[in-house]
């Protein structure tokens, strides 16, 4: 099956090629071009499709829309970019400046009648109208990270954020405008797709009118026949397909306490510690010793997606086994690395004598193995050195802020287990983490248990004592005394760790990775609140929470909100959180479907959120709305 991430690297890909869906013949060289973005237009671009790619694609500069440019004559410009006001007046002036022959106008999302008429005004006044050859609307407003992974928004995410959505003063202007964003966005990738979901949501919540406003936007396209955008799907009455996809829409507050959690697996810990951001991360290197005696550190940028196959196969890893398998990679990279130094001494090349250019005849098929395997060692060097790299950063992370810690410590809260040591020692243990760190184990301890008010003011104090800002908590202790939390509390359960008593032996030998005072943490599989969820609705089961989702089918004329009694289980299912998602709730529904499947690719789930959100830009967003609500 198509993913979502090789539908849109397709479509960027043709509109790089003047939008001409036809393939070029291998060898034949490119139309050359200049590719002219936004912010929002370079953060689609930028986890998709390389420097490199775009130089192949025939892409020679990619420049910013607002940034100065010299005229390029003779050369096309593509340019992809959000159809603003702002970005309008920009291409305006680039047409009165004659910067480009030809100019071919992409806008991520459909560009308004005024908005059109106002590009024709300054295309007129600049008399450049036969220069602009095509204006297409491209429906790709949205972020593809992986296959089973999109957002809505990196530039500028605050104004879709969870505080915007939440916050006290909140015009009905001001939501339907936020409303309206999302819902642009999840229309584009419902066209990118070229399917129409089946929509389900709970009632009463931000996610609720996301769905609704949804459903009625793919209804009038689907049931406009002469322009709509989904054409092989079927539009008449009864013709439905039994293979269309679940849309699944939650609010943020279906579970709060995972996004404060500490986390185990490799992505979630890069993301949390390292600010992982559009698969890339900026991490502190040690580049050795300052003539002055001092440690020198350079910073170093990295690329993660699915083409490195260490990064594929370990994202969802716990860390521990991240360390070791590094160590198993830089194993076999020495033993390669000796073989083909054992190859060069047995065929005397270091000294280059005579005697060696005859043995050459004798040891050509070792010698061209050697050479082939060449440029896969450097690779595999460079992907070691990265991960080494990436891994030590968190490793360093993890020793001085106690994370292994943290995390186990809220497993058991989360799965109901007892606790070793209270969580008022641990906010009072100056040896343990950070006050941020403490302020998140409580907010879950807070969420998860039913405290009284004289405890839930001892921890408080404790938090302030340790410089916390209690802003957070204001904000939630109005959230939970305003949500009915009765079914929060029990919908960890299954969760927890043990700890393996030894690393293998294998990390005990030269590993660069000392993990001396971390413990080596197995985590037990469980489902988390969202991916419950998931499993009730796509597997169609009876459940009292679940069967009073709201349902919507834009391809039914007659509008009905009840599900219908035939239940039909879903293989295919897009799971969309309003106000944020996190790697964690992420990789969960990615085991899951992996246990559903046993590996195999039958059933397939997509995660999508407005952004994704690390605990500390969660936590300034509560404090905003703490502050807010005194």
């Amino acid at each position: 099956m198509t993913t979502l991430r090789e539908r849109q690297i397709g479509a960027l890909k043709q509109m790089l090629n003047l939008n001409d869906p036809e393939q070029k013949v291998d060898g034949a060289i490119p139309v050359w071009k200049v590719l002219i973005y936004d912010r929002i237009g370079q953060d689609i671009i930028s986890p998709l499709i390389s420097i490199k790619e775009l130089r192949e694609l025939g892409v020679t500069l990619h420049l910013q829309l607002h940034t100065d440019r010299d005229s390029i004559p003779e050369v096309p410009a593509i340019y992809f970019c959000a159809p603003t006001d702002e970005n309008i007046q920009r291409i305006g002036q680039d047409l009165q400046n004659n910067l480009y022959d030809v100019y071919h106008m992409n806008f991520i999302s459909p560009i308004s009648r005024q908005r059109m008429e106002d590009l024709a005004s300054a295309a007129l006044m600049s008399g450049a109208v036969s220069n602009i050859h095509k204006v297409f609307d491209q429906y790709l407003n949205f972020i593809t990270l992986e296959d089973d992974l999109f957002i809505l928004r990196h530039q500028n995410s605050d104004i879709i954020s969870y505080h915007a959505l939440n916050k006290g003063e909140m015009k009905d202007t001001e939501m339907d405008r936020i409303m309206d964003i999302i819902v642009d966005s999840l229309f584009s990738v419902f066209v990118t797709l070229g399917t129409v979901p089946i929509i389900r949501c709970p009632r009463g919540n931000a996610a609720e009118m996301v769905s609704k406003k949804l459903d009625k936007k793919l209804r009038e396209n689907v049931w406009d026949s002469r322009n709509t955008l989904f054409q092989g799907e079927g539009i008449r009455p009864n013709s439905f397909s039994f293979q269309r996809p679940l849309l699944i829409v939650l609010d943020r507050s279906v579970d709060m306490a995972t996004v404060f959690h500490h986390t185990w697996t490799y992505q979630a810990l890069a993301h949390d510690v390292l600010e992982l951001s559009l698969n890339r991360l900026v991490v502190e290197e040690s580049a050795g010793k300052s003539p002055a005696g001092g440690a020198r550190s350079k910073t170093r940028a990295c690329e993660l997606d699915d083409s490195d196959k260490f990064w594929a196969g370990h994202k969802g890893s716990p860390f521990p086994r991240v360390a070791e398998a590094i160590q198993e990679e830089l194993e076999q990279y020495r033993t390669f690395e000796q073989e083909v130094k054992k190859l060069k001494t047995s065929m005397g090349i270091d000294n280059e004598s005579d005697e060696a250019v005859s043995m050459v005849s004798d040891n050509t098929a070792k010698l061209t193995s050697a050479v082939n395997s060449l440029p896969q060692l450097l690779e595999m060097k460079r992907l070691i050195d990265m991960h080494t790299t990436i891994a030590t950063g968190i490793l360093n992370a993890i020793k001085s802020r106690r994370l292994d810690t943290f995390f186990e410590i809220e497993e058991k809260i989360m799965s109901k287990q007892t606790l070793d040591k209270s969580v008022l020692d641990i906010i009072n243990d100056p040896e343990c983490g950070m006050p941020e760190d403490k302020l998140r184990l409580f907010i879950i301890y807070y969420l998860c248990s039913n405290l009284s008010d004289a405890d839930y003011n001892k921890h408080e104090s404790a938090l302030a004592n340790i410089g916390c800002d209690l802003s957070p908590l204001t904000y939630l202790r109005r959230w939970r005394n305003f949500m009915k939390m009765a079914g929060v509390q029990n919908s960890y359960e299954g969760g927890g760790t043990k700890t393996v008593s030894m690393f293998s032996k294998l990390m005990n030998q030269g590993s660069s990775f000392v993990m001396e005072g971390v413990k080596n943490l197995v985590v037990k599989k469980h489902n988390l609140p969202v991916t419950k969820i998931v499993d009730e609705l796509v597997e169609m089961k009876q459940s009292v929470q679940s069967d009073d989702y709201c349902y919507f089918d834009p391809k039914q004329l007659k509008h009905s909100e009840q599900a219908p009694k035939n239940r039909t289980v879903f293989q295919d299912a897009i799971v969309f959180i309003v106000g944020g998602g996190n790697y964690i709730e992420y990789q969960n529904l990615m085991d899951y479907v992996k246990q559903k499947t046993g590996g195999g690719t039958s059933k397939r789930i997509v995660y999508g959120s407005t952004t994704l959100t690390n605990a500390r830009q969660f936590l300034k967003q509560l404090s905003l709305l703490g502050q807010e609500a005194h």
